[in-house]
Parts: C-alpha cells; structure tokens; sequence
C-alpha cells in the first residue's frame, strides 16, 4: 500500500503490474536480449557437447540454435510490420500512403523462411547423421529463452 494515501483519505493507488506499460521498444528489447543469450547458450551448449557427444550431435544443436535465433529475428520483424499496419491504420492512411512492403509480400517471406528452415533442418538430419534430440533441443531454445524472458517482464 502507499503510505503517502494511508492518512490522507485517499483510496490506495493499486500496484501497476509491469505488462501493463509494456511497449513495443520493450518488446524490442525483450527480443533483441532473447537472441543475445540464445546465440550465446547455443555456442556454449555446442562446445560442451563437441568432445562429449562428438561433432555431428554438436553441430545439429548449433543448427537448431541458430533457426531458434533465427526465428526470433523473424518474429519480432513480423511483429514490427503488423503494428506498423495496426498503427497506420488507427492513423487512417490509405494504403498508396504506406511505406515499406506490403503485408502479403511479408507475409510471403516469412513463409518461405520456413520452408527454408525446413530445408535446411532435412539436409542437416541427412548429412552430420547425429542424434536428432540434439536438433530439437536447439529448435526448442528459442522458445525457453523467450520463456525465461517473458518470466523477467512478469515479475517485474
């Protein structure tokens, strides 16, 4: 509770929970330090698992990190073009205003980075022949980093 409204009369001002202020340079900076540690972790993960599972496991973990990092860099650019879209909208610019390209070809490139990264996770199953857990664990990075830091924005 505030102690300057206890004596004063006035109702007690709540707590403001942090995701209520939440703004989209927050959000670009919750991103920008998820592919920071998630590169990082990756490296790190990928060294330790070089001599102890051999090259081949170490190198489908550093692949699947590096789609993870890759696909947060893509999320937060799709996230930036859709309320880019959202704000010119509550603007009332008519679309021969807009800037950039427009949503179906953003749309379209993020599509085709999927396929592309799935492309690349079948040619690297077929080609370092390692364990495959090591590939998911490395997809699944991006989403326990973004976890983690989400964690941080709700506890404040």
């Amino acid at each position: 509770m505030n102690e300057k409204n206890i004596g004063s009369g006035q109702a007690p001002v709540p707590p403001v929970h942090p995701i209520v202020d939440f703004t989209f340079d927050d959000l670009r900076a919750l991103l920008r330090r998820a592919v920071r540690s998630n590169t990082i972790l990756g490296v790190l993960v990928s060294l330790i698992l070089w001599p102890w599972k051999g090259w081949q496991t170490a190198a489908l973990f550093a692949v699947g990190a590096a789609l993870s990092v890759g696909s947060i860099y893509e999320w937060g650019r799709l996230i930036r073009v859709v309320s880019t879209r959202m704000q010119e909208q509550e603007a009332g610019q008519k679309a021969s205003q807009r800037s950039g390209f427009g949503t179906g070809v953003v749309v379209g490139l993020f599509l085709l980075r999927l396929i592309l990264f799935a492309v690349v996770i079948y040619v690297s199953l077929k080609c370092f022949q390692g364990s495959p857990i090591a590939l998911l664990c490395g997809l699944g990075l991006g989403l326990a980093g973004l976890s983690w830091e989400a964690m941080r924005v709700l506890r404040g």
